[in-house]
């Protein structure tokens, strides 16, 4: 038997705004002609510039044959609109040769720096949650040692303090102090995992204190309390992101992680979609879908409060079509869920909000 969430996927599919895979790009009458790229741009700022569909960004690339990569553009490169022989609208560009950077250390060694390409997304934006923020299970989080406390009695701690916490088989010298900040759930109320804060950056002590640890705070951001768990520390980076468009993934955006209740451009979302489906670049509409209608002799809204809104379900129900509202792009994805930045939005953005081919 099918879900309620499937089925009303299956539904919204029909409503959804037709996508034509042979779309022909279309670029903006105000894109410039010529365009210098700057430190501090981003490709998806570049992209919006040129086109209003902002992942067709390959597609303006297909004659220039000195590009390999239309994703990895410089500071310095001049980009150039043109024609090519099928008179199609084309990007070139003029790019120096890309030298090393030469950089000296303070001991007088010589290191070479490749230069680096502009980031996809604002990387300001993004860099906290690649880091540190994650979905993990239940069944994974309760594994974790904890903290326990420390030697004058403190329930709080911060940085310096030096904390005792339960000992792990597999003990690595850096860990992440982090705490459940949040169970996510589907629209459907199925629970899909937990959203886990990171509070500090610590490290084991060389020390001898029975079957715990001793454990130096280097760095907390946020107050550590007893109980929180300890985690080894991991170095997340960014994945490559390549902007595509979604084509028939269909989710909802299910919390955000500001804890706001109304969103807009440059917020973060939690989607209900994960690795499975999407990956980071891929990038989505967000559609906003009314009540639905039951049309009797006096149209109402499905449950509206009135005494007699039964009467009213005899006439037929109307489901209203779903309106796009903004795009999100995908930038982590777990195995039950992903987190996406809203990078445009016309109207305030909210839990519930139908995510699909853009």
């Amino acid at each position: 038997m099918m879900s309620k969430k499937l089925i009303r996927l299956l539904m919204l599919l029909v409503l959804l705004p037709l996508y034509s895979f042979a779309d022909s790009v279309l670029v903006k009458n105000t894109a410039p002609e010529v365009y210098v790229v700057k430190k501090g741009d981003t490709l998806w700022d570049i992209s919006n510039m040129y086109l209003d569909k902002p992942w067709q960004w390959p597609q303006l690339w297909r004659t220039n044959i000195h590009i390999t990569n239309p994703h990895l553009i410089y500071p310095g490169d001049k980009l150039r609109l043109a024609k090519n022989q099928k008179g199609e609208i084309v990007l070139e560009v003029v790019r120096e040769p890309l030298k090393p950077l030469i950089k000296l250390s303070p001991e007088g060694s010589k290191s070479f720096k490749t230069p680096e390409a502009i980031a996809a997304l604002p990387w300001s934006v993004i860099k906290p949650y690649i880091e540190n923020e994650m979905i993990m299970s239940k069944e994974a989080y309760d594994r974790y040692p904890y903290i326990l406390g420390d030697k004058e009695g403190a329930v709080r701690f911060a940085t310096d303090n030096l904390v005792l916490g339960k000992a792990s088989r597999r003990s690595k010298e850096n860990v992440n102090i982090v705490r459940m900040q949040n169970e996510l759930y589907d629209m459907d109320g199925n629970f899909i995992g937990l959203q886990i804060r990171h509070l500090a950056r610590a490290k084991l002590m060389n020390a001898d204190v029975g079957k715990q640890k001793l454990i130096k705070i280097l760095q907390a951001k946020l107050e550590v309390k007893r109980g929180d768990k300890i985690i080894p520390a991991v170095t997340n980076e960014l994945d490559e992101i390549l902007l595509i468009a979604a084509e028939n993934q269909t989710g909802y955006i299910i919390h955000d992680l500001e804890q706001h209740n109304l969103l807009g451009k440059y917020n973060v979302v939690v989607l209900d979609i994960g690795s499975d489906q999407v990956s980071a670049g891929t990038i989505m509409g967000i559609y906003s879908q009314g009540p639905k209608i039951i049309d009797g002799k006096e149209p109402k809204y499905e449950g509206e409060t009135d005494i007699n809104l039964n009467a009213f379900k005899k006439g037929d129900e109307i489901t209203q079509p779903a309106l796009k509202i903004g795009e999100v792009v995908v930038f982590k994805a777990f195995d039950t869920a992903s987190y996406a930045l809203i990078t445009k939005s016309a109207k305030v953005i909210k839990r519930g909000m139908i995510v699909a081919r853009p």
